[in-house]
């Protein structure tokens, strides 16, 4: 049975001497009875899916289907080939792919629900942006993501993946926790500070709402995906310095399940507050809707 806190998967982790990655590969064929080897290449084919949603935006101005979003990802593609960015060619590209996989996926694209669709980039751009840098190969970036599959259990065991349910902290909260423990680990990092990573995420995410206009998976969620590759990334780099959350992973995971449940209806995924109500969000609704 998967370990339902990050404190027992540190524990069984040094136990058994393995990595999270290999926790969550050996878990899975033992409930599942598929063996490591189809596993480990269902992965390899997600993998593919996020590499093509990913790039394809960067290469195409794709358009929602309602009109609303499209192109940013092919702008800041450019904008990273043909400028002296401020923030350098690896968070700029990691942000082009963010935005990539979110407007494929409002052109109804093939995307990965990792763990959403609304919050579909973060964990493909950190993990290939991370991978690319550091000239890691497709088997490990395959490892990365059953560790970030690992993370995502836990925080589904423990509070909420759902919008609806617990906001956009829970989504894309959640997304970004997941890519911050799966960078450091592909850093090399130990189990500790891959969920030292995903915690310091939570924190500095906790208590965005879901307030999605005209209640579509658009605006302003393609560019949160943005937001949280580069948090997950810049959070993964504090712990390899050797940077410690002070509130460990599974008391953040706590928290945010409980304001999640504290936020109103209306800033949980129904278009009644926030962003979606403001003049230009009801406007951008009317243009949609008509």
């Amino acid at each position: 049975m998967f370990v339902n806190s990050g404190a027992e998967l540190i524990k069984v982790c040094k136990e058994d001497n393995i990595s999270i990655w290999e926790y969550a590969l050996n878990t899975e064929a033992e409930e599942s009875g598929v063996s490591k080897e189809k596993i480990f290449e269902r992965m390899r084919k997600t993998l593919d899916v996020m590499k093509h949603s990913a790039k394809y935006g960067m290469e195409n101005k794709v358009k929602s289907v309602s009109g609303l979003i499209g192109g940013d990802a092919f702008k800041l593609h450019i904008y990273e080939e043909e400028r002296n960015t401020l923030t350098g060619s690896l968070m700029v590209k990691a942000m082009a792919r963010a935005l990539s996989s979110s407007e494929v996926n409002a052109a109804m694209g093939k995307i990965v629900a990792c763990p959403t669709a609304g919050s579909c980039g973060i964990l493909p751009a950190a993990v290939i942006s991370a991978g690319e840098k550091l000239n890691k190969s497709d088997d490990e970036l395959v490892k990365a993501l059953l560790t970030a599959s690992a993370v995502g259990v836990i925080i589904a065991k423990n509070a909420t993946l759902a919008g609806a349910e617990g906001g956009c902290q829970a989504e894309c909260g959640s997304a970004s926790a997941m890519a911050a423990a799966s960078v450091v680990e592909l850093m090399g990092g130990s189990v500790k500070q891959s969920l030292n990573a995903a915690a310091i995420v939570i924190k500095n995410i906790l208590g965005l709402v879901c307030d999605p206009v005209a209640g579509l998976v658009e605006v302003p969620c393609a560019k949160r995906n943005a937001a949280g590759v580069v948090s997950a990334l810049t959070s993964a780099d504090m712990v390899m310095a050797g940077i410690e959350s002070k509130i460990p992973f599974d008391e953040t995971v706590a928290a945010m399940y409980k304001v999640g449940r504290q936020l109103p209806m209306e800033l949980r995924e129904t278009a009644l507050g926030g962003l979606a109500t403001t003049p230009t969000g009801i406007e951008l609704k009317k243009k949609v809707l008509k």
